[in-house]
Parts: C-alpha cells; structure tokens; sequence
C-alpha cells in the first residue's frame, strides 16, 4: 500500500458537499460564545460589529487567495502540499507538526467539550463538574467522556468511507444553518428598541469591563491594542478550518473549480451570519449582559430573551448539531494531511496506506487517539491563543507562497488566479502580520508557547532525516 498514490482516492464530493465541509467546519461553539468575552474587552457595539468584519473581510481575501494554489495542486493534503511547493520539506513539516500536535487535534478537543457541556443542558450528569475520578490533581469528569466518545464515533464513521461522512456532513450542516437562521430572525422579530438605542449609544467607545467591581473602564493607546488582539482571537478561533477543504481535494469532482468556489461561498456565507448573528445579540441584549453571561453563552441569553426558558434547550440542541457536524469536518480534512505528509516521508509510514473504503484509515484513528489525549487534559480552553497564532502565521506563510510560486513557477498552469493579486493577497499579509505582532505583545505567554510548538517540529524532523 506504501506506494499507493493520492488519486486513489475516490472523488465523490460535489461544489454542495465541498461548501457544506466549509461552513461546518467553520460553525462550531464560537458564534455562541466569543461575543462575550469580546466585548468585556471593548466594551461597544461599534467596535464587537468592526471586529467581526474585519475577520470575515480577512477570511475571504484568504479563501480566495487559497483558490489559486487549491487550481494548481488540486491533490490531497492542500495547504501542507502548498506550503510545502513553494518553501520547502522543512517549512511543509513544521506545518504538518503543528497540525498534528495543536492546530487539528486542538481544536477538536475543545468543540468536543463544547458539545459535552452543552449536553449537559438536557442531561445533567453529564456535566463537566460531575467527577468520575481523582488521582492526585488529575480529574476525570463527565464531560470528557462523552467528548471522547463523539470523537471515537465519528472517526468510526469516517474510517467507514467519505460517502457516509459526506452525507452526514451535509445534512447536519444544512440543519444548523437554518436554525442559525431561524434564531436570527426571531432575534430580530423580538428586537427590543430600547436596549438597540443603548448598546449604540456610545457605539465607537472603546471600554474594558472590571469582572470584579462591573466598572467599565475607559481604553485607548496600548491597552486599546490589547483589547483589539485579545478580541480578534475569539472571533478568528471562530472563522478557521475554511481550508479544510482544500485536504481533501483528492476525492472533489472537478477539483480546480470547485475547490476555489467552495472556498468562496463557504466563507462568504458563514462571515454574513456571524456579523449578522451579532447584530441580532445587540438587538435583544444589554451590552452589560453579553459581558457577563454565564460561562460567555450569550447565545443562550439571547435566546431565553426571545423564547423564554425553554430557549436554554432550543440553543442546547443547536450547538450540539453544530460541534457535532464541525468536528466532523475536522476529522474528514485532517487526516488527508497526514496521509500526504507521509507519502512525503515525513510523517509514520502507515499513514500512508488507504483502506478498502478508500480513506487514510490509520491517519484518522492516530489523529483520534491525539485529540482524545487532549480532552483529558483539560487545557482545552488554553489551546485558544496559541491555536489563533499558529493558524495565522501558516495563513500568512501559504499566501505568501502566492508570490514566492509565481516567481519559482511561472509557466505552471493557473485555471484561476487569486482575485486582487498584489493588492489584496499582500493587504491580508499586511494585517494579518500586524495582528500576530499584536498578539504576541499582549499574550507572550500562551503565543509564545504556540510558536514554540511549532518550532519544537524542527528538531524532531532533522533527527527523523537522520534516521532515514
């Protein structure tokens, strides 16, 4: 099976399946979540509403800058293949490494918690305060379990072959959209004027929340920076794993189009529902609420607002279907990059072996296993910085092969050309830069333990290559 080769894959995806693998992967918990603790740091509507366009504009110039390297390698493996064309073996390898170890897995932890705590709204020993067991300061609790357990089944199902998982992924996506949707519109249909005119009162004035004392506190300068930086990660943690779709790019019909295009629309879509979901929270909730909702579920404040109690279940079900179908994507696309890395000799030679169903089999229970792991810990919530940082430096680095491909690859076929090519790719780095240097400065600890991460990889692969 070793020499198996990437187009034995079965390509079986359609644009919808492909689409559908973007925004459900890029749905999960945040939507629900992050606003909360983004405005504790900000403090106005104006700047909550600035900081998620800002992410969704970034988003898009990044997808469909993707869509020129997705058309010119549309194979498995995506952005490692990327990244790996235009810098080398190495750079390809600290991506796959800090994929493996944080950037995936990670991020599959945490929405599996997410879905165990939001389990727990209608069954309450599955809480994550209900602890099964105690060895000195390790604690097994409810919540754990059953994230691992979602995670063991849908790897199951997505060992099985990509058809079960597709349709599976489409589905549920389709379902947590339109009830996305529906919230929306019901947000909007019991839109309270008064707490409107409040929270845009004072719209562009920049304040951070003292949890303590429920004292806001004007911000401007340096701490007006750190606020900016602390707010974009909840919403970029909430607008990743877009490029999901370009690992699996081996089983998409028609890959040099539909890649691209899935890119588009998926992040297209998904940025107009978090701006306008947004919106819809400063509509029916007090800016002091959303800052102070319990555990930072605005989402379920806003729907007790507009049903009544029984919207703490209806929200429950919603981010259970959500994380479900997300994690879901997230297993389908990660384990493609693992096989591609080790066909590349960089990564266990058994994930390089497809099974009878035509999946990387191996890659996807060894990415369970990791991820299983990292629920144990129960380090999830920290995973959230340095995750952010990872994410955006390999952004940066695969836009930046935009430019170093162009040069290193001038005569290589291009079916689509990045849209806005200098301009646009070069204003993403620009930002995108910016934000990382922001991070760093305001968050040294936990960015500075995910760059170390990453660079912790470059050992590990020269002392692989030595043993070769």
């Amino acid at each position: 099976m070793e020499d198996q080769k990437p187009d034995n894959f079965k390509r079986e995806l359609g644009l919808l399946d492909g689409t559908m693998l973007v925004v459900g992967s890029m749905i999960g918990s945040g939507i629900f979540i992050v606003s909360s603790d983004m405005v504790r740091q900000l403090g106005s509507a104006g700047w909550l509403i600035a900081m998620w366009v800002l992410t969704g504009v970034i988003t898009v110039i990044a997808a469909v800058s993707y869509g020129e390297l997705s058309a010119m390698f549309p194979t498995a493996g995506g952005q490692y293949v990327y990244i790996k064309e235009a810098y080398g073996k190495l750079i390809g390898f600290l991506y796959g490494w800090s994929f493996f170890a944080v950037i995936q897995t990670g991020t599959i932890a945490a929405v599996g918690v997410a879905f165990a705590k939001f389990a727990a709204y209608l069954y309450a020993p599955l809480s994550d305060k209900n602890i099964l067991c105690e060895i000195g300061d390790f604690k097994l609790n409810a919540a754990q379990i059953v994230s691992i357990v979602t995670i063991v089944l849908l790897s199951y199902v997505n060992s099985r072959g990509v058809k079960n998982s597709k349709i599976l992924q489409t589905v549920l996506t389709v379902i947590k959209v339109l009830s996305l949707a529906g919230l929306i519109i019901f947000g909007f249909i019991a839109v309270d004027s008064a707490v409107w005119d409040a929270n845009w009162a004072n719209a562009w004035q920049a304040q951070s929340l003292n949890v303590e004392t429920g004292e806001w506190l004007p911000i401007g300068g340096i701490a007006l920076i750190s606020g900016i930086s602390a707010a974009f990660v909840g919403s970029q943690f909430s607008s990743v794993a877009w490029e999901g779709v370009t690992f699996i790019a081996g089983e998409i019909k028609n890959p040099k189009r539909n890649v691209g295009l899935s890119l588009f629309l998926g992040t297209l879509l998904v940025s107009v529902i978090y701006i306008v979901a947004n919106v819809m929270y400063l509509a029916v909730v007090p800016l002091f609420d959303i800052a102070t909702a319990e555990s930072d579920r605005v989402a379920v404040v806003a729907s007790q607002t507009i049903f009544g109690s029984v919207g703490t279940l209806i929200i429950a079900v919603m981010i259970m279907i959500s994380t479900f179908a997300c994690n879901n994507g997230l297993i389908m696309a990660g384990a493609r990059v693992y096989y591609t890395m080790a066909q590349d000799g960089v990564f266990f030679k058994k994930a390089a072996s497809l099974n009878k169903a035509s999946v990387p089999e191996w890659s996807i229970w060894a990415q369970c296993i990791w991820a299983s792991a990292l629920c144990l810990t129960g380090k999830y919530g920290d995973l959230l910085d340095f995750v952010v940082i990872i994410v955006l430096v390999f952004y940066i680095l695969t836009i930046l092969g935009i430019f170093i491909l162009r040069k290193k690859m001038p005569n290589a076929k291009r079916p689509y050309k990045a849209f806005g090519y200098p301009v646009l790719p070069a204003l993403y780095i620009l930002i995108s830069s910016a934000i990382c240097l922001a991070l760093l400065y305001t968050k040294p600890t936990t960015c500075g333990w995910g760059v170390l991460i990453m660079l912790i990889g470059i050992p590990i692969y020269y002392l692989t290559k030595a043993k070769e």
